[in-house]
């Protein structure tokens, strides 16, 4: 008969606990916006393309706290207008979630404006790594538009929208990076690179 897997913490390592928590507390505080992106890699990019891909999302990306906490900045984009969208600074306190998004008035028309597209549906979700939530992970459906009267309105065809099942893999992706990233970030700050 096999025997059970039985992983104990081991006492020496339960001492220094308290440390090796304040550490990665500050490296987790020194991973910003700017520098999020040398964490990622092609197995990370990959799982996350391809969670965009499942949900027929035109585009997705990884925005990250800023020290202050009171933007989220995007850090990575998997679209084709990613370089108008990396960097961008969407203030937490303005809405970004919703189905039909361009027609809710608490969500936020900064980006929109800015790539001149309107925003159809997101998905978005909490984006933790060490312990803490540290940013969102979000996918769009984007419409073209023209502008009239100072307002963006959308062309036809308009995208089919999310569905409450399209939710699952943006979260899975989310979670499996979380842990890959905690591990890569660990195995580093204990030399086991």
């Amino acid at each position: 008969m096999p025997s059970r897997l039985n992983i104990l913490p081991d006492q020496r390592l339960l001492d220094v606990r308290p440390a090796l928590q304040e550490y990665l507390g500050r490296i987790g505080k020194g991973i910003t916006p700017e520098n999020f992106a040398d964490l990622l890699d092609s197995v990370i990019l990959g799982l996350l393309n391809d969670s965009f891909g499942r949900v027929a999302a035109h585009e997705g990306s990884i925005w990250v706290l800023d020290a202050s906490r009171e933007f989220l900045v995007n850090a990575y984009n998997s679209g084709p207008n990613s370089s108008k969208i990396v960097g961008f600074r969407q203030p937490i306190r303005q809405g970004i979630i919703s189905m039909e998004v361009y027609r809710n008035e608490n969500h936020s028309k900064l980006l929109d404006n800015q790539l001149g597209m309107v925003t159809y549906a997101m998905i978005a979700v909490p984006f933790y790594f060490l312990s803490d939530c540290r940013g969102v992970v979000s996918c769009v459906q984007l419409s073209q538009a023209k502008k009239e009267g100072g307002q963006l309105i959308p062309l036809e065809p308009l995208p089919g929208g999310f569905h409450f099942e399209s939710l699952l893999p943006i979260q899975q992706a989310a979670s499996i990076i979380r842990d890959l990233l905690d591990l890569r970030i660990m195995q580093s700050a204990f030399g086991f690179e």
